[in-house]
């Protein structure tokens, strides 16, 4: 059974509380990492929980992954989302993979910041999986031992400067600008029968009430299982650590078409990067002050609900 978790700040003190019909369960102890979190409360322990709750309207949320772990992403990773960016998602022979500064981290609710000096500010809804166990040599994951080593879900939007990641080459960069990265609210931790519903999650983001981007975890390219098989060739994981599972299409960026992208490389760079950045001012749903952008994440069943997280595009203080 899926058991609903927020970490929040109540009375002074970081807590954390599972959560039903708007009412936490507070979980004894005090945990400051998402890694100790993890390690000290499996589901089966979770599901004995009780005693007296306090209404969820009375915290305040914080990131259910705490900025110690690593934030590792997934790029051009639905189906959809790599045809309107033009490529061929039966073609693509690689996963794409970069991170993200984990002080970019807030909360679900928390303003997004637009820097000055940015231009074209981009949302991605991301589906974010919180590993269970650490990973420090090359390992076989498959759908059958998956719940092994993911303990559960949030919802991730991996906000993105698209006039620095792109022109610069500087994805870790351009997606790295302090309030980039909100996580939760809710963390929701999965049991083996779970594993099956993180193919079958609908992703809904809009942008002051309009819907930008709708989609399922079943357009996913490559899944959970294989990428962190992949990852565990290349590097350490550990308890508590965030994969961000790429976005779906909808995004404000836009890409030529391969044809306009073969004769703008015939072109000086000047001039390339004149016309993608025309393109691009071309765009309305880039984000600007004020916008309210919503993200969701739930399953067909109801049974896996992330929330809803709302973050405020402000301007950032001269």
């Amino acid at each position: 059974m899926a058991i609903h978790v927020l970490h929040y700040l109540h009375d002074g003190r970081a807590q954390w509380g599972v959560v039903a019909n708007n009412a936490i369960t507070p979980i004894p102890g005090e945990f400051k990492t998402t890694a100790e979190f993890i390690r000290a409360n499996p589901v089966g322990q979770l599901l004995m929980l009780d005693g007296p709750t306090i209404p969820e309207a009375d915290v305040q949320w914080l990131s259910p992954v705490t900025a110690n772990q690593q934030f590792i992403c997934q790029g051009a990773n639905y189906r959809q989302h790599m045809i309107e960016s033009g490529m061929d998602p039966d073609a693509k022979k690689f996963n794409m993979i970069f991170t993200k500064a984990t002080s970019c981290i807030v909360p679900a609710d928390s303003k997004l910041v637009k820097p000055n000096s940015v231009r074209f500010l981009d949302y991605e809804i991301e589906l974010g999986l919180v590993l269970k166990r650490d990973v420090t040599s090359r390992a076989t994951i498959t759908d059958e031992n998956l719940h092994d080593y993911v303990a559960g879900a949030v919802i991730v939007n991996d906000y993105s400067a698209r006039d620095v990641q792109i022109p610069q080459m500087q994805f870790y960069k351009g997606k790295s600008f302090r309030t980039f990265g909100p996580v939760g609210p809710y963390l929701c931790l999965l049991e083996k029968q779970d594993m099956p519903k993180l193919k079958e999650l609908v992703l809904t983001l809009s942008v002051n009430g309009t819907v930008r981007q709708n989609d399922s975890t079943s357009g996913l390219v490559y899944g959970p299982a294989e990428t962190l098989t992949e990852l565990s060739g290349v590097q350490d994981l550990h308890v508590g650590d965030l994969l961000a599972t790429g976005t779906p299409s909808g995004c404000a960026l836009t890409i030529p078409s391969p044809e306009k992208q073969r004769a703008a490389a015939q072109l000086p760079e000047a001039e390339k990067w004149r016309l993608f950045f025309a393109l691009q001012a071309e765009r309305p749903q880039y984000l600007q002050d004020g916008d309210v952008v919503e993200a969701r994440i739930v399953s067909q069943d109801g049974s896996i609900d992330l929330g809803t997280q709302r973050n405020v595009v402000v301007a950032e203080a001269a």
